[in-house]
């Protein structure tokens, strides 16, 4: 249940990369202290992540801030930097939506950014562009190295490792799928796998293979 605004917690968010870096952890909290008590800020509570990768969208404080925030609990989150909270600009802006819908404000100490600000606003269209240009230069990416790698002989994607010949010699046998499952070793999924190839293999070669004469004479102009 969504508790009125009044009664939510403000949530500070901390995160380092290593488990070293309890220095970096103890400097965002000052900063962020600092910032609620500057502005105020009395009832918070402090989410840490320690030896969590920023590139990473699931952690273990992450995940309880934003079921927090779901659960309405949460009025205002506020960070050091945005690249404490998440390193790609699609996870931030999911996140910010996500926020949004939950009537919920973000702060950047760092960057100055607050999303109900004017500011905040241009951001979101800003980091929106960013995120559709992420999302076209990781899919060139992937299309690159496809074409790379087929150009190179490479297989793509997950290799065969069913007894298609078995199961192949068993199907025309006519025996049942539990038969084949035990004798093979298998699943059923694998023989149906198998049976669907079979049969497009089938398919190819009779669109492959010349039509019949008719026995029709034919005309043969020299």
């Amino acid at each position: 249940m969504t508790q009125p605004y009044s009664e939510r917690i403000v949530a500070l968010y901390l995160r380092v990369s290593t488990d070293h870096q309890s220095s970096g952890l103890m400097a965002q909290e000052k900063a962020l202290r600092e910032y609620c008590e500057q502005n105020g800020i009395l009832n918070y509570k402090i989410f840490r992540d320690e030896n969590q990768s920023g590139a990473k969208t699931s952690r273990p404080a992450l995940d309880d801030l934003m079921k927090s925030v779901r659960s309405g609990e949460v009025s205002k989150v506020i960070v050091f930097a945005f690249s404490r909270f998440a390193r790609s600009t699609t996870h931030l802006l999911n996140a910010l939506n996500e926020f949004k819908s939950f009537n919920t404000e973000f702060v950047s100490i760092t960057e100055k950014i607050e999303t109900n600000s004017p500011m905040g606003v241009a951001m979101f269209s800003i980091l929106a562009a960013l995120s559709q240009m992420e999302r076209e230069l990781i899919s060139q990416r992937v299309q690159a190295g496809l074409r790379n790698a087929r150009a190179q002989g490479k297989q793509i994607g997950r290799q065969k490792t069913r007894p298609s010949e078995v199961i192949r010699a068993l199907l025309k046998q006519g025996m049942k799928y539990r038969e084949i499952a035990k004798i093979a070793g298998c699943s059923h999924g694998c023989i149906s796998a198998e049976k669907r190839e079979m049969k497009a293999e089938e398919d190819a070669k009779k669109t492959l293979e010349p039509t019949p004469p008719t026995g029709k004479p034919t005309l043969t102009i020299i």
